[in-house]
């Protein structure tokens, strides 16, 4: 996969070539990335890439054509797409980390910097994404967790694919709780029956305590997955959600 950032900081994704199991992905060319700085497009001795908003009003706005000409530069693949990151966006969920590493061999990623950008600039994006109800001072650190979150999805990044599919949020279940030794640590204790072996019963215990911490914990996945059970499927909870064992 061809991963493009156009961005006023291309430092920032320099941990990502180091990052463990991401830096060592880009190593064996899973991937690759490219960064580009919209100053280098700007035309004037200045190379300035914002002015101050028609209209009036605090902050500076990034300028269109620096931003535009960046992303004009970049070679495009047969199945590319474009994200612009911002607070405005559609909210960041697995099921889009999902769909952009199946579905595209590029993924180009525009980040906002200063007050905000040129209403224009959204015309260059195919989607607005958001990782979440807040603002930070640019669009640096969401395309970094979006690339993490891409990357560790496409083949050969993990050592053992099969846990991606177990993960919090591979459905709309939170992932069960994980133990390993020792079995006794400060006086908690690994469930006994996690050490029993009868691989039956485990799986249906790691089911509960899904279902239990997604009530818990977010009601709002445990209603979406409760919509997408058969109407007539009786649902057995355990009736004390506060106990793991």
């Amino acid at each position: 996969m061809r991963l493009d950032v156009v961005s006023l900081a291309p430092e920032a994704f320099a941990p990502l070539l180091e990052l463990g199991v991401i830096g060592r992905a880009f190593a064996a060319g899973i991937a690759q990335l490219h960064l580009h700085n919209p100053r280098d497009y700007t035309t004037d001795k200045y190379r300035k890439v914002d002015d101050v908003p028609y209209g009036g009003g605090a902050g500076m706005v990034l300028k269109p054509e620096p931003v535009f000409a960046a992303v004009e530069a970049i070679p495009q693949l047969p199945r590319r797409r474009v994200l612009l990151m911002s607070p405005q966006g559609q909210p960041l969920r697995q099921e889009d980390l999902i769909r952009w590493s199946r579905d595209w061999q590029q993924l180009v990623f525009i980040c906002g910097h200063y007050e905000g950008f040129d209403e224009r600039i959204r015309s260059l994006a195919d989607e607005e994404v958001s990782i979440g109800d807040f603002v930070l001072t640019g669009g640096e650190l969401p395309a970094a967790t979006i690339i993490n979150g891409v990357m560790r999805l496409l083949p050969g990044t993990l050592g053992c694919s099969g846990s991606l599919e177990e993960e919090s949020h591979a459905s709309p279940l939170l992932e069960h709780p994980h133990y390993t030794r020792p079995a006794n640590f400060r006086d908690m204790e690994v469930p006994e029956l996690l050490r029993s072996g009868d691989h039956g019963a485990i799986a249906r215990w790691r089911f509960d305590q899904q279902l239990l911490r997604t009530r818990q914990r977010r009601a709002d996945l445990y209603a979406r997955w409760l919509e997408q059970q058969p109407q007539d499927e009786d649902i057995a909870l355990d009736p004390h959600p506060g106990e793991d064992g």
